[in-house]
């Protein structure tokens, strides 16, 4: 499996795993030692605390979910020069502050 993007996942802005985009679709996994911390918590009800990694053929829905939609999806499209069919690209680019507890980085802070 080739890894062709990844992601740094945050919750309450600390590292909790990375997301990849592979040539088979898409992994995410949680950090060993995030797991270890008395007060880790899932990144969503989908995605539980585990240590095996998540795979999926397309971006799991929790984390799509973050992505802007319509005028919103449009002017960050237009403005980060990102096709609204990359998924991950989007990710990239419009998840860095969402609302919530979950953030994405392209590296680690």
């Amino acid at each position: 499996m080739n890894v062709l993007r990844q992601a740094i996942v945050y919750v309450r802005n600390h590292f909790a795993g990375q997301i990849q985009e592979t040539d088979e679709g898409y992994r995410f996994c949680y950090d060993p030692l995030y797991l270890s911390t008395e007060n880790a918590s899932a990144v969503s009800l989908t995605l539980p605390l585990q240590s095996e990694p998540y795979t999926s053929q397309i971006l799991f829905p929790f984390f799509d979910g973050l992505l802007p939609e319509g005028w919103l999806l449009n002017v960050v499209s237009r403005n980060w020069k990102v096709d609204p069919k990359d998924r991950f690209g989007l990710l990239l680019v419009a998840c860095r502050d969402c609302i919530g507890n979950v953030s994405i980085r392209e590296e680690e802070i």
